[in-house]
């Protein structure tokens, strides 16, 4: 046996016990004779005493050997109440050194030095880092919770297929080339989307699988090219039966993690978050709306606004209480940079002192559109209110991004709080400017609102879906829809975002001569388990909840990949590279 007990569960029960413990030395300290070692495994830290006698066997340990000690138990002088064995020290008797270790080029600590270049490169020394340990503890938690959960509602975990065909719509996909079939490709899946419908159409009713998802597209802090989606279908179902399962599973998760019992979830339709928050993941801890002002301009002589009118844009506003003392001129240009990052042209700005308005805009606005002001925003003294006039979605972007930073930035979030709202009703389709045509905002597989399926063809702009997100403290947590079973309804989708009905059938016909069977209603949602986890474990960079992560331009710098290959395994396949 190499060890009787873990580095994290000796208490004062235990002294006088004899114990065998095995892990990496964390910290050494040498007292004349006496020499301490803080024992760290993925438990705790146990920390050892090496008298005299014995201490002369590790004059060469350092940090990271792998030890393996024999001692007894003893109640210590000076206890340590950070660590949970700070009542107690082992008096070691017999020492082995199992492995040696060279030094390493970080910290093993919490609190480490390393950048995150290093930290990724050797990802297995990370690793032993106490934070990320516990946060694939905290995962791994999760995910038999979600388990759990959906085993007692008579869920089924089904596993869909790794090499799938390559579906045009939505994000780059991951390609696989065909050895057998030279010149043809598999691809990775983005989501599990077509074969859990498919299950549905097999009768299996209620579907789940913990679902790897490959999607090659620019990453964030919060995006990986490869991650974890809680996937979830139902049939014979409304949104209201999904919002209900999705919210009784976040509320088991969050009550057994957090000891939180979280309240019905708040639910917003999509345009409507637009209009107050810029944003369809808006962040509710904090309360900072944005307002649509036109019609305080309609007869303005401030060209800058009434130009903007007359060319169909909107002008957005957003008051920040008792903020005017808080930005100098200097920030206040900083704050013009980030908007045009998001596609403003520009940021004015209103404040009101103790002598009155002032501010980039208060020449040239009348007294009578600073009173209305005044009223509308509920502008009192020391507050200032921010300007983008543009395209409608340019200001309310442009506004909802700066709302997100002046949160940060001022304090005003609770960092403490978990605030859920499912976001519903939207649109069905986005125009790509770049394609000059209409594309599906979530998937084609979605289904239009009943009442608006007559609008696909006349008037798709204005053609809502039962798509739905679920957004936690601004991050998008899942992706939902209601499905189309009808064959000819998702001809009409497919029709409506420029795909003939033969082009149709050869990428999807595998999937749409299904729907001549008996196909039930639908729908599911599609959890990131990342991005879930991030958020319970307190961190805002996704690679903190991912044991082998990849870097911002998708390369993992550990394995060194990607890389390139034998010209052998080339040919094998019919490839030549340029």
């Amino acid at each position: 046996m190499y060890r009787t007990h873990n580095n994290g569960e000796l208490r004062l029960a235990n002294v006088n016990q004899e114990v065998t413990l095995c892990g990496w030395v964390s910290k050494r300290r040498n007292f004349g004779a006496l020499v301490f070692i803080d024992l760290r495994d993925r438990y705790g830290i146990t920390q050892l005493v090496f008298n005299e006698d014995i201490a002369a066997q590790i004059s060469e340990v350092r940090n990271e050997y792998v030890l393996q000690v024999k001692g007894t138990v003893v109640e210590r002088k000076d206890k340590n109440p950070k660590l949970e064995t700070g009542e107690i020290e082992v008096v070691v008797s017999e020492v082995k050194i199992v492995n040696t270790a060279i030094t390493t080029p970080m910290i093993i600590a919490d609190e480490t030095d390393a950048l995150e270049d290093t930290r990724l490169k050797y990802r297995y020394l990370d690793l032993r880092r106490p934070v990320l340990q516990k946060n694939l503890i905290l995962r791994n938690r999760i995910t038999l919770l979600v388990r759990n959960y959906l085993a007692k509602y008579g869920f089924t975990e089904v596993e869909t297929p790794i090499l799938c065909r390559s579906t045009p719509e939505g994000a780059r996909d991951y390609l696989v080339p065909s050895r057998i079939s030279k010149g043809e490709f598999y691809a990775l899946p983005q989501s599990p989307q077509l074969y859990k419908q498919l299950l549905m159409v097999g009768g299996m009713d209620r579907y789940f699988q913990i679902a790897r998802c490959f999607r090659d597209e620019d990453l964030r802090a919060d995006r990986q090219p490869e991650f974890s989606q809680i996937d979830i279908e139902m049939s014979f179902v409304d949104e209201e039966d999904i919002w209900s399962m999705t919210e009784g599973l976040m509320k088991e998760i969050f009550k057994d993690i957090k000891g939180i019992d979280l309240p019905a979830f708040k639910r917003i339709p999509y345009d409507t978050c637009m209009e107050k928050y810029g944003s369809d993941k808006p962040d509710l801890r904090f309360d900072m709306p944005l307002y649509n002002v036109s019609e305080v301009f309609t007869n303005t002589e401030f060209k800058v606004f009434e130009n903007c009118l007359n060319e169909g844009g909107i002008i957005q506003a957003m008051n920040v209480k008792n903020g005017a003392d808080k930005f100098s001129r200097k920030q206040l240009d900083k704050l013009q940079d980030y908007v045009k990052v998001y596609g403003a042209k520009a940021l004015a700005n209103l404040k009101l002192t103790a002598e009155g308005f002032a501010g980039s805009v208060t020449k040239v606005l009348s007294d009578a559109e600073k009173e209305a002001l005044k009223t509308m925003l509920n502008i009192e003294e020391n507050d200032i209110v921010f300007f983008v006039a543009d395209k409608k979605k340019v200001a309310q972007t442009s506004l909802g991004a700066l709302r997100v930073k002046l949160g940060h930035d001022l304090d005003l979030i609770n960092k403490d709080a978990y605030e859920f709202l499912w976001v519903t009703d939207f649109p069905m389709f986005e125009y790509d400017e770049n394609e000059n045509r209409y594309v599906a905002a979530h998937h084609p597989f979605t289904s239009p609102n009943l009442e608006d399926v007559d609008k696909l063809m006349s008037d798709p702009a204005n053609c809502y879906s039962r798509a739905y997100d679920l957004v936690l403290n601004g991050y998008e947590l899942l992706s939902g829809s209601i499905r189309i079973h009808d064959q000819k309804l998702q001809e009409k989708v497919f029709e409506a975002i420029g795909m003939t009905l033969e082009e149709a059938h050869e990428k999807f016909s595998w999937f749409m001569d299904a729907f001549q069977y008996g196909t039930p209603p639908h729908g599911g949602v599609g959890i990131g388990l990342e991005r879930l986890t991030m958020i319970l474990a307190g961190t805002d960079n996704i690679r903190d909840v991912v044991a082998f992560p990849k870097t911002a331009s998708a390369s993992d710098l550990m394995a060194q990949a990607p890389s390139p290959v034998d010209p052998a395994q080339l040919k094998e396949l019919g490839i030549e590279t340029k």
